[in-house]
C-alpha cells in the first residue's frame, strides 16, 4: 500500500471541467431571459412559463421585463432571486422551457 499525494484536478462532466466556486458566485442573483415570439400574447404565455417556474424555486423572486408593444417579437427579463445557488437552479430548470 502507497500513500500517494495526488495533484487536484477539477471534476470533468458532461464536456465541462470547472470548480463549483466559479459557478455559484457571491452576488450573481440575476438571471437573464430573452423569449422570441410571433405575437405579444405568445410572449406574454411564454414568459408566465418562466415566471412559475421561477415561483417554484422561491416565491420571493423580482423581476424587470422589457416593455411589450403589440408588434413585439422579443421580450427579455431579468429575474433576480435571494441567494446564487437559486439563480443557479432557476437556470437549470428551464432549460427544459426553452425551445
Amino acid at each position: 500500500m502507497t500513500n500517494e499525494e495526488q495533484e487536484f484536478q477539477a471534476c470533468d462532466a458532461c464536456g465541462v471541467s470547472a470548480e463549483m466556486g466559479f459557478i455559484i458566485k457571491e452576488g450573481d442573483d440575476v438571471a437573464e431571459v430573452s423569449i422570441f415570439a410571433q405575437s405579444k400574447v405568445a410572449l406574454e404565455n411564454e414568459f408566465n412559463n418562466y415566471l412559475a417556474l421561477a415561483k417554484e424555486v422561491n416565491a420571493n423572486f423580482e423581476y424587470q421585463a422589457s416593455e411589450l408593444t403589440e408588434e413585439s417579437t422579443e421580450l427579455t427579463a431579468h429575474i433576480k432571486f435571494e441567494c446564487s445557488a437559486e439563480k443557479l437552479i432557476f437556470e437549470l430548470k428551464s432549460r427544459s422551457l426553452a425551445k
